[in-house]
């Protein structure tokens, strides 16, 4: 019992995390067809680890400014600079962690074992 309530307690926490995700930004980069998934990716080529790209977003949404993003100028041709958006610290790292977690490509690697 105390499993599936410790189980239901992480499901709602993550479900709402995802949950603000949408709402605060995924909406908006569906609407502009914003390819998340290469936004992610290149932070992480560019950073290395989920801890450095996390620091580098959160350092982005709290100043949207060309000069600190990643993204080359081209890319603001076709999408508009992020505006700042009025929400609390603890609620932006949430949403960067949800990002992160979303968009992450370790999720999509199959690992095989060996045979011989």
């Amino acid at each position: 019992m105390e499993k599936i309530v410790l189980w239901s307690l992480l499901s709602v926490g993550i479900f709402a995390s995802s949950s603000t995700l949408e709402n605060d930004c995924l909406s908006c980069h569906m609407m502009q067809k914003i390819p998340n998934d290469l936004i992610y990716r290149r932070y992480l080529m560019t950073y290395s680890t989920k801890e450095n790209v996390e620091d580098a977003i959160i350092k982005y949404l709290k100043n949207p400014q060309k000069v600190n993003s990643i993204m080359p100028p081209q890319f603001f041709l076709k999408f508009p600079i992020k505006k700042l958006q009025n929400i609390e610290d603890q609620r932006r790292k949430e949403n960067v962690k949800a990002y992160i977690e979303k968009f992450d490509v370790q999720k999509r690697l199959i690992l095989e074992e060996n045979s011989h």
